[in-house]
């Protein structure tokens, strides 16, 4: 019984990163739709990104300063300037882009787009050393071709539409959108892109900062409190009406709410937590399900369209997804073999290193 309990231990601790980067992407899926609904309910995004990051401020303090007292490293002024610009790509540049392009197209589409972050990380990661390709080895080729692949089915999804599948479903909800809104297509589209290039640069500067401020938590707190200061003073200079400040107890409150707490703290900390021990490509490889679960959800509870290009595109991306993540676990074993080697290895020079002194000394 205390065998089987401590291989379940041993499964758990493989892949609880795995686990908690899914429900992190869960997370995201349904902050979707929920930002779609109060933007077309009129709520101004860049309040919305001000607000969520207050509140992710709020919920994160307690927990930073108290469970991370002992941990955290002094803030120096260059480790401020530094926390400013990781605020900068992750919260004022990236953010206020990509809720803007979702007003100008829609959530599918920006989803299938943003997957272009876990390729674009990976070539950045590699240029810097952060991310270890060997193309000799079969693990290396693995990443390659996973890469590719998982970049090929995004692009199906975004350019191939093919035949649209018929929903009998009796939607769950119905959604009214702001048909208005989606008119601005190619602008919605520059800035997705957009938002997504500085996205990567984001998860990549992460696993830089993490070195010199190994606390998740604060770390958490000072990017949604930076953040939220960006953002409010983004905000003042191109909004003018302080009625776009005001929400009510409506889908407004809620949706700032749930991207506050949910998104700005929980995922942050989440993707913070497997980006130390797995590393930025490892994060971002999980974006594609995002855009799978958006499909799906799409299709079956809102009645939005699904044509058999997305599907095509998504058991591709799957395809990708599962080579990459057999090349980072094969990446993985080998870095972790030649480290208890090496410990092997100087275990044996130290036992070596006593017994010649002992011999010396007798």
């Amino acid at each position: 019984m205390a065998l089987k309990a401590s291989s379940f231990s041993g499964i758990y601790t493989k892949f609880k990163p795995h686990l908690l980067m899914f429900l992190a992407q869960m997370g995201y899926t349904f902050l979707y739709f929920i930002t779609e609904a109060s933007f077309n309910h009129g709520m101004n995004p860049h309040v919305y990104i001000t607000y969520r990051h207050i509140v992710s401020t709020i919920l994160m303090f307690p927990f930073a300063y108290f469970l991370e007292r002992k941990i955290r490293p002094k803030l120096t002024f260059a480790l401020f300037w530094e926390l400013s610009l990781l605020s900068f790509l992750g919260v004022s540049s990236t953010l206020n882009m990509y809720f803007a392009s979702m007003r100008y197209t829609s959530p599918t589409f920006v989803a299938s787009v943003v997957n272009t972050v876990a390729a674009v990380t990976f070539v950045i990661a590699v240029v810097i050393r952060l991310e270890t390709l060997d193309l000799r080895s079969a693990r290396g080729m693995a990443k390659i071709l996973g890469t590719m692949v998982s970049l090929a089915g995004v692009t199906t999804m975004t350019l191939y539409k093919g035949t649209t599948l018929e929903n009998s479903w009796h939607l769950l909800i119905h959604f009214q959108r702001n048909n208005t809104i989606h008119e601005h297509w190619l602008k919605g589209s520059i800035l997705t892109v957009a938002s997504s290039i500085t996205f990567s640069l984001w998860f990549i500067m992460q696993a830089i900062t993490l070195k010199r401020y190994p606390a998740p938590l604060s770390l958490t707190t000072w990017m949604s409190l930076l953040g939220a200061a960006q953002s409010a003073v983004f905000t003042v200079i191109i909004q003018h009406k302080p009625a776009a400040w005001s929400i009510g107890f409506n889908i407004d409150f809620w949706s700032t709410v749930y991207g506050g707490v949910v998104i700005s703290g929980l995922v942050v900390f989440i993707q913070l937590w497997c980006t130390e021990k797995k590393g930025p490509v490892f994060v971002t490889m999980f974006n594609p399900l995002t855009t799978i679960l958006v499909a799906v959800l799409a299709y079956f509870v809102l009645g939005e369209k699904l044509y058999l290009g997305s599907v095509i595109g998504a058991v591709t991306v799957i395809v990708g997804l599962y080579l990459l993540l057999w090349g980072k676990e094969a990446d993985q074993e080998v870095d972790n073999k030649a480290e208890k080697q090496s410990c092997s290895t100087c275990s044996d020079e130290e036992n070596g290193h006593k017994t010649n002194t002992e011999n010396h000394s007798s």
